[in-house]
């Protein structure tokens, strides 16, 4: 397990692109596992940046991306689908063949999950597997509880996720009440995982994601078992798990 704390925002968003870019000119077919919400935005606007001055090449990348929202149209402004087109696939030159995103609405979304598990899988794995943690220490949408699923599934969302969400819709009211996420054997596949936190609203959860304690009211802590995590966290982020250093 590896932590790496930066001074601000910037910073990490800098190290985790750096990251993402070694394993892309490393393999330059890698499968990537894409996160969204606000803390990856910098590591996309930074990738872009890569691909545009550096030629940092993505044709042959694949991506798989952690969730969707059920019942939001891929062109919904708050779909992740659109959000991924708008910060990053749009911006550099990954194929669209090769860019998953759950589909939820087809009208079997259980066979979506074990469809999608099987990409994965027929893909290879993923290779990096790029995360954010909720306020509550969920990942992907695995949601705090006494059970957690393995494979890619539907989740109905907590009432703190829903509130933390409904920033991006013009009411609490819009905002989904269930998800399609990988699981959390999903995410455990990945050869390498790399979780991103930044600001003062997460500093607890990575304090007990960190704390070397598993439990599933806490999934992100779940990673501590991971045999190659890397946690990037600025400063606020990391300030209470450095108090209790």
């Amino acid at each position: 397990m590896k932590i790496m704390i930066a001074a601000d925002y910037r910073k990490l968003s800098q190290m985790a692109a750096d990251i993402v870019a070694k394993q892309v000119q490393t393999k330059n077919n890698s499968v990537l596992g894409l996160a969204t919400g606000s803390t990856p935005e910098g590591m996309y606007s930074i990738l872009s940046h890569m691909h545009r001055q550096d030629n940092l090449d993505f044709s042959e990348v694949i991506t798989f991306n952690l969730d969707e929202y059920v019942g939001l149209a891929p062109d919904h402004p708050q779909s992740y689908h659109y959000y991924m087109k708008h910060h990053f696939f749009k911006q550099v030159n990954v194929k669209s063949c090769n860019i998953n995103i759950p589909c939820t609405e087809k009208n079997n979304p259980e066979k979506v999950c074990r469809e999608y598990d099987q990409e994965i899988n027929n893909s290879g794995g993923i290779d990096l597997q790029v995360l954010g943690i909720g306020t509550n220490g969920h990942i992907g949408f695995n949601e705090p509880g006494r059970l957690l699923s393995v494979d890619t599934h539907i989740v109905d969302l907590t009432e703190e996720t829903i509130e933390a969400n409904s920033r991006f819709f013009k009411s609490k009211n819009e905002v989904p009440r269930r998800a399609v996420t990988m699981g959390v054997g999903s995410i455990m596949k990945a050869k390498k995982i790399m979780l991103l936190a930044s600001g003062l609203n997460k500093a607890k959860a990575v304090k007990e994601m960190l704390s070397g304690k598993v439990t599933t009211d806490l999934p992100a802590s779940l990673l501590q078992l991971h045999h190659d995590p890397l946690f990037i966290l600025d400063h606020e982020a990391a300030s209470l798990f450095q108090a209790k250093e």
